[in-house]
């Protein structure tokens, strides 16, 4: 019997088979296509069915980046048992197609490890995805909407495990930050939140969503089985570094964060304010804290592609680096529903790079 796609529109019941499923994301939990709705893309969710069982969940986007052309995608997804499903997808995708769907594109929750940390050329970062598969089955490897480079950190081992795994230097900075009286955890302030994540975004000169988008998601994430959380670093009342987190089943994702400088007067004596290293405070106790609440994977969400020191994105991977060396890819595949869909995908790339233009002065993609 053939794979099927049964409608869904029970939010708890949904997130309850994408929480199961042991191919997952957060991404694919109802919360998240809720918020993708504020952009004017359009969420379905299905369940995946074969056999008579229940073999996965699907959150699929209606996106029209083109007028007259549109794209069906599911964000990191689906979420599946294995990933034999996804061959048989196709037939049901193809069906769901409107006039102006020119391709489906898939992003399998499935971490594909990479090897080492020191890939520096385009040619060692391609060498370094030798075992991501190119296909599977009618499908074939296409550019990622998500961040396809990653790190997670493992969150069964015990704190202490944990901690002894860190590099030298975050250990130190935890520590200092300890004594220097910074404090991190759960916070409800999402307009401190917003300071350090909008200060963040003009001084590295990224994009961002509408401030509405980040406001539903963290509204509707945190219901029906998902969690949608702010963790923040403080010194003396001062919110320094944040990071929003989207989780649900044994994963939670950083999607969102930054820092700030301390701009407060200097204590009586010191010329200037001492750097409390609030980011590694944020970084280690937002670990525990997912692994508190019962995360089983913590997904740092985003490193450079090629990891060249030129990029700004390096010294975000360099302060991710210490605090955990285990890279994976989440490769992204595609279906051509429509003869244009190549047109489609030139297009889209082009686009990118001119918007990239004309923010940073470069062409190339932050990751």
């Amino acid at each position: 019997m053939s794979v099927t796609l049964q409608p869904i529109d029970d939010p708890a019941a949904y997130n309850a088979v994408v929480a199961a499923m042991p191919i997952s994301s957060p991404l694919q939990s109802w919360g998240f296509g809720e918020a993708r709705a504020v952009l004017g893309h359009r969420p379905a969710r299905f369940l995946i069915r074969r056999n008579g069982s229940t073999v996965g969940a699907l959150q699929l986007l209606r996106k029209r980046p083109l007028p007259g052309i549109g794209m069906l995608y599911a964000p990191r997804g689906p979420a599946v048992e294995d990933l034999s499903v996804l061959p048989e997808l196709a037939a049901p995708l193809r069906s769901l197609a409107r006039v102006g769907d020119v391709m489906c594109k898939i992003e399998p929750p499935q971490p594909v490890p990479a090897a080492g940390t020191e890939v520096r050329t385009p040619e060692e970062a391609l060498a370094d995805q030798r075992d991501v598969p190119d296909r599977i089955g009618p499908w074939v490897r296409g550019e990622t909407e998500q961040p396809e480079h990653t790190l997670l950190v493992d969150l069964t081992r015990d704190p202490d495990d944990l901690f002894a795994g860190l590099h030298k230097m975050a250990r130190r900075n935890v520590r200092t930050a300890e004594r220097m009286g910074v404090t991190a955890g759960r916070d409800d302030d999402f307009e401190s939140f917003w300071e350090i994540f909008t200060a963040t975004n003009e001084r590295a000169k990224l994009g961002a969503f509408p401030r509405a988008y980040y406001e539903t998601l963290l509204r509707a994430g945190n219901a029906h089985g998902s969690q949608a959380y702010l963790v923040l670093s403080r010194h003396e009342g001062r919110a320094l570094a944040g990071g929003f987190f989207l989780g649900i089943g044994d994963t939670t994702a950083y999607l969102y964060g930054g820092s700030i400088r301390d701009d407060r007067p200097p204590a009586e004596g010191q010329e200037r304010r001492k750097d409390v290293k609030a980011a590694d405070a944020f970084y280690w106790n937002a670990i525990l804290d997912a692994r508190e609440h019962g995360f089983r994977t913590f997904d740092f969400w985003g490193i450079p592609r090629v990891l060249d020191e030129s990029k700004h994105s390096f010294g975000v991977f360099r302060m991710k680096l210490k605090f955990s060396t285990d890279r994976y890819w989440f490769p992204a595949y595609d279906l051509r529903l429509g003869p244009v869909a190549p047109v489609y995908t030139a297009v889209r790339r082009a686009r990118r790079m001119v918007r990239n233009y004309r923010t940073r002065g470069t062409t190339d993609d932050i990751l």
